[in-house]
Parts: C-alpha cells; sequence; structure tokens
C-alpha cells in the first residue's frame, strides 16, 4: 500500500469514526436531552442523517491540509 493510499484511508476511517460516530451520538444525547425522545431505530436515523452533512463539511473540508491557506491566502513574508 502507497503511502498516498495510506493517507487517504486515515482520512476516511478519521471521517468516520470522529465525524459519523461521534456527530451521530453527539446528537443522540441532544435529542433525547433536549426532546425527551424515546431510543427507537427512528431516532438514531434522525441523529444520522442531522450530523452527516456537518461530518462532510467539518473533516473533508474544514481538515483538508489546504483549506485555512485558501481561506486566508496566506503569504510568506520573504
Amino acid at each position: 500500500m502507497s503511502i498516498r493510499s495510506r493517507r487517504v484511508w486515515l482520512r476516511i476511517l478519521e471521517f468516520f469514526v470522529i465525524g459519523i460516530v461521534f456527530g451521530v451520538t453527539e446528537d443522540f444525547i441532544a435529542i433525547k436531552v433536549a426532546a425527551g425522545a424515546t431510543s427507537t431505530l427512528d431516532t438514531i436515523k434522525v441523529a444520522f442523517w442531522v450530523a452527516l452533512p456537518f461530518a462532510i463539511f467539518s473533516e473533508l473540508v474544514v481538515d483538508h491540509p489546504g483549506f485555512w491557506k485558501r481561506i486566508f491566502r496566506f503569504r510568506d513574508d520573504n
């Protein structure tokens, strides 16, 4: 496995674990506390669909190595 494919695999794994699993868990807890909903598969589905766009944006866009350089157009003083 090449270094590039390892980086891609690591990034996908990070997206899944951090973005999806933590996001769904966080949203599920928020739904339970705020709405007092029962723990059903439908509640987990709602938490998943709410967490998915935020996970995509935060893990694949904001955490991209060149994101902040493009946003702020960093310049070297040299």
